[in-house]
Formats: structure tokens, sequence, C-alpha cells
């Protein structure tokens, strides 16, 4: 469950909001002045699949999980969302309820803007509503992208996806995995076992290194080309 917390006004500018350049001070006045700051512990729930939407979420710090649950609790994990971006925005701008759900991996702070201040500002801001459209077109490109390697890629090629996609979020060879390693089966469309035994793999062969959930790429070509070749 989330805490609200006070000082808004002055945190939401602090943080840098996606393409606020584009956006008029009054503007930038009203998302603030129209604004809430949500903290949420490890493992807490932001939303779930199949409630309403009612604001707009913009994470200002820590790290989301964003997942779909299917027929007998089975759980697919779509991404992660980083500081600087917004969660939910196919379902918000689509169905009005939300597709997939979202909790917080660590301790993580949300911004949550009033819809109706936000939807009147992209009636009037044609270049940042342009970008919203740009930026839920990609979130939709990539989980299409994901959803159709998973269904022909071999597990090599996934786990090395797997691995590519960590080191495009924290921008590095070395990393550590935020997830458990049954989260990380469900990012990559297997199972435990079958990911720890690739791994395993992966490393014997050293292509990375691997201490519990510390990662290095030793051999990011080979990475790549697994991810290549799938």
């Amino acid at each position: 469950m989330g805490i609200l917390t006070d000082g808004l006004a002055d945190d939401i500018f602090d943080f840098k909001i996606p393409y606020s350049g584009l956006l008029t001070e009054e503007q930038v006045i009203q998302i603030r002045d129209n604004s809430n700051q949500v903290r949420y512990n490890k493992r807490d729930v932001i939303f779930l699949q199949n409630t309403r939407t009612s604001h707009i979420m913009l994470v200002k710090s820590g790290m989301v999980k964003i997942y779909k649950e299917g027929k007998n609790s089975k759980v697919i994990i779509l991404k992660l969302e980083t500081p600087g971006n917004y969660l939910g925005l196919m379902s918000i701008f689509g169905q009005d309820i939300h597709q997939y759900s979202a909790s917080a991996i660590e301790p993580t702070e949300i911004f949550f803007i009033d819809r109706s201040t936000f939807t009147n500002i992209l009636e009037e801001n044609g270049r940042y509503a342009l970008k919203l459209i740009n930026l839920i077109s990609e979130n939709g490109l990539f989980i299409f992208e994901k959803l159709l390697a998973q269904s022909h890629k071999q597990l090599p090629g996934r786990i090395a996806d797997l691995i590519l996609y960590f080191s495009d979020v924290f921008n590095g060879e070395e990393f550590e995995f935020p997830f458990t390693r049954r989260e990380l089966a469900e990012l990559a469309g297997t199972t435990k076992e079958s990911l720890i035994r690739t791994l395993t793999e992966f490393k014997n062969d050293k292509i990375i290194d691997l201490d519990g959930s510390k990662v290095e790429i030793k051999s990011m070509k080979i990475v790549k080309t697994l991810s290549d070749l799938g």
C-alpha cells in the first residue's frame, strides 16, 4: 500500500518531467497544482490488472515491474519502468481499464497527476500530445517484439535478450538482476529451472560471470550473436 507524502509542489520540478521543454510555464504549474506523490515499499502493488484507471502516473524514483496475469495465475513480466517514465499510458488512453499490473521492485516514489488536468493539457498542446503518442507506440512495439521473440527464439536467444535488456536498463556490462530467479524466468518466458540451467551454461562458457544476482558480461559479442541467431 502506498503512502501519500507532502511537498510535491517543489519535488515534482526538482525532478524533470519527461519532455518538459514542450510544456508552457502555465501547463507546468497546472500539473504541479494537481498532483500528489505516493511512496511505495518493495513489492507493494501500484495498480492491478482489470481495475479502472484514474491518474497519470510518473516514476520519480525506484523501479517498477509491469506484468500481466493470464489463466491459471500464470504471470508474464512485460518490462521494467525506471525514473522519468510514465506508467500505464496504453491503458489510460485506451479502454479506461488497466490491461496489466504494476508493483514496486524496490522503494519507489510515484507522482499521481490528475487525469483531467493532463488531458486538457494534451488537447491544448499538440506537440506534447504527439510525443506521448510516440511513447505509447514505442511501448506497444517493444511488447510486441518481446512476445514475438519468446514465441520464436530458442532458450539461449531468450536468455541473451534478457541479459541485453538489463545491460541497456543499467547502461553497462556489469549490473545486478533486480528480480528473483522466478521473476527472471517470467520475463524470459521460460521456467525457473531452464533459466538457471542456461545462465549456468553461459557462466561455464565464460560468456558471463555470475555471482548471485551480480552479472558481468564477459563477451558482449557472443551475447549479441545468440540474440540475433535466436
